[in-house]
């Protein structure tokens, strides 16, 4: 598999979570770099420990980082992620109209394509431990979701898929180390949504709306609400956050 240059990738037939392997073999001390694929995932999750299936022909995979930086750092790896993500699907389908929804999910017309799972462990000094970001990516299956429209990029078969992310990811970490995050914002927001779009953030109960502004300095999602401009460093995106681009 072409792409790999960097990356330990292993490649499983079946497996219950590749973000839970990922996690224990970080608290065992293996080095960064590492990347598992597993062609089904039985028992994968999504962000607020939503369920996420992983049908044979869809990408499961994580990568586990040891990255220099603080916590803070942790929502930028997650942007940069997810431009990887979208480049990666605009490889592989060049016609498709995909868009970025904040923090990092991969849409088409407000149809979920994919999403990314950040999980970290902190050093004693604050500084990042390990860092596990696990893509799901509906490669030839939508699975249902409840209360969501979904879609598929392909078919794309899987390892070509993921042998160009594990290509994009390397490229832009790299990029990160080299000129910090502006340029990853800067990608982040040119597939994102358009400026001046209203956007509604869902926080617990207490739904945010305001139009979008762009990325803050540290990926904050920039809103401008009836309370003045605000910075949202937590939360969901509900509905069409494109008025039919999200």
């Amino acid at each position: 598999m072409s792409g790999l240059a960097g990356w330990r990738l292993r490649i499983h037939d079946s497996l219950p979570s590749t973000q839970s392997l990922a996690l224990e073999l970080a608290e065992q001390g293996e080095p960064g770099g590492l990347a598992i694929l597993a062609h089904r995932q039985m028992q994968g999750r999504g962000r607020a420990g939503r369920a996420w299936q992983s049908q044979p022909g869809n990408l499961a995979l994580s990568v586990l980082l040891r990255p220099a930086g603080s916590a803070r750092e942790i929502a930028v790896h997650a942007l940069l992620a997810a431009v990887a993500v979208h480049e990666a699907a605009a490889h592989h389908a060049p016609t498709r109209a995909l868009r970025l929804k904040w923090p990092n999910d991969l849409m088409e017309d407000g149809a979920k394509i994919a999403g990314i799972l950040a999980e970290a462990s902190l050093d004693p000094g604050g500084g990042i431990a390990h860092l596990v970001l696990g893509f799901g990516v509906n490669l030839a299956h939508a699975p249902a979701v409840e209360g969501r429209a979904v879609a598929c990029l392909g078919p794309v078969p899987v390892e070509d898929f993921c042998a160009t992310l594990l290509g994009r990811l390397a490229h832009w970490q790299e990029v990160h180390v080299r000129q910090g995050f502006a340029p990853i914002r800067a990608a982040w927001e040119e597939r994102g949504p358009v400026r001046g779009t209203v956007l509604t953030l869902r926080q617990g109960d207490n739904p945010v709306s305001g139009r979008y502004e762009g990325l803050a300095e540290d990926g904050g999602l920039r809103l401008s609400t009836v309370n003045g401009p605000q910075v949202f460093h937590a939360g969901e995106v509900i509905g069409d956050g494109h008025a039919s681009r999200d």
